[in-house]
């Protein structure tokens, strides 16, 4: 073997040596309250239930601004002897109800953000 066969195979096990290891696999968490931490990090519990929740007052939100303020208008543009599933008439428009549904999805989304602003500094993702 000349010598530079010799650095050259030197060099790759000083290579081989410095090439990253996998990390272990992490220690199971201990106590009934790490494996809950653990259980709702590891099934993203916390982002399917925010999506759950929002998805079902937002859905209440859209439904109220259809029924309450975009069918008056509907309502208004088509004649009266036009018969459907809703009252075509004297159109009233609910903003009121519009109003209080928006209210409480933004109160149910605030809830929501403290919520999961909480579980975080738990350590819960």
């Amino acid at each position: 073997m000349t010598k530079d066969a010799e650095i050259l195979e030197e060099l790759r096990q000083i290579r081989k040596l410095l090439e990253p290891k996998p990390a272990p696999p992490p220690l199971p968490p201990k106590g009934l309250w790490g494996e809950f931490k653990d259980f709702l990090s590891k099934y993203k519990v916390m982002g399917l239930a925010v999506a759950f929740i929002l998805g079902l007052y937002l859905g209440t939100l859209v439904q109220s601004l259809v029924t309450n303020l975009i069918m008056p208008i509907i309502s208004l543009v088509l004649p009266p002897n036009v018969s459907l599933d809703f009252q075509v008439g004297s159109a009233v428009f609910r903003v009121g109800n519009f109003i209080d549904a928006l209210i409480t999805f933004l109160i149910v989304t605030f809830v929501i953000f403290l919520i999961v602003k909480m579980t975080r500094k738990w350590g819960i993702e």
